[in-house]
């Protein structure tokens, strides 16, 4: 009987994590900057609503 271990993620290049971080921070970015400070009320409202369900202070 023969039996296989798969290791996966196991050597993920310095470049990748890398690309994730950049794409992790300007994602962040958006949200922050675009959804945070919106003119637009219904998105605005629905950020603000998270934020206080979530219990997290913000005003």
């Amino acid at each position: 009987m023969n039996t296989a271990s798969v290791s996966l993620g196991a050597s993920v290049s310095s470049q990748s994590r890398i690309m994730q971080l950049a794409l992790a921070a300007l994602l962040g970015i958006f949200v922050v900057g675009f959804v945070g400070f919106s003119h637009i009320d219904a998105v605005h409202n629905a950020a603000h609503d998270y934020r206080h369900s979530m219990a997290f202070p913000c005003h």
